[in-house]
């Protein structure tokens, strides 16, 4: 990890491109599937937020390698929360 501001700005970039997709299918769709988008949305900035708050209060500053594994799972679990919320995304898209 380079430092602690890239990966936050990456994080920020990632949940901005989500909900920027998810407003491109809510212009796209009727008012059915509003509620869905509008969920995944809601997830996306809890994902975000979580994610943030994560990786500005690590557990255990005071050991690098506690540190370095904290924030590979940070961006494990927000890919993967990405990846969760893209096949709703697209679940939705394919119906």
């Amino acid at each position: 990890m380079a430092t602690l501001r890239r990966l936050k700005k990456e994080i920020g970039f990632m949940s901005s491109q989500l909900i920027g997709d998810c407003i491109d299918i809510l212009e796209t769709f009727d008012d059915k599937k509003e509620t869905t988008v509008l969920s995944i949305i809601e997830e996306a900035i809890t994902l975000n937020n979580t994610m943030l708050d994560r990786a500005c209060h690590p557990d255990g500053k005071d050991n690098p390698k506690l540190v370095k594994k904290q924030y590979r799972q940070i961006k494990i679990d927000f890919i993967q929360g990405l990846d969760k919320a893209y096949e709703k995304l697209e679940t939705l898209i394919k119906k």
